[in-house]
């Protein structure tokens, strides 16, 4: 993330905690699919339903921007399939 001065800016706790949160929630996904949990179009819509979540997000102090990111991610995973193993 680069700063006002173009330099490359530290992540800081939060980008770690979201970091972590991501890769935990996308490995308990692929398990459910695997042990045949969860159907693919569940995690799918779980997923969905989780990108309509922030690309809906109002109230006085919402950070539009943010949330329109981490909607544009979850939407890239979901495009991606990251969270769903597909025969190769």
């Amino acid at each position: 993330m680069p700063d006002s001065n173009n330099h490359a800016a530290k992540p800081d706790l939060t980008d770690h905690s979201g970091i972590a949160a991501l890769s935990i929630v996308e490995a308990l996904l692929l398990a459910m699919n695997d042990r045949d949990l969860l159907p693919e179009h569940e995690i799918v819509g779980i997923l969905r339903d989780a990108a309509t979540a922030h690309e809906n997000a109002v109230g006085p102090n919402v950070d539009r921007a943010m949330h329109q990111a981490v909607a544009g991610l979850i939407n890239k995973i979901i495009s991606g399939g990251n969270s769903v193993r597909r025969p190769v």
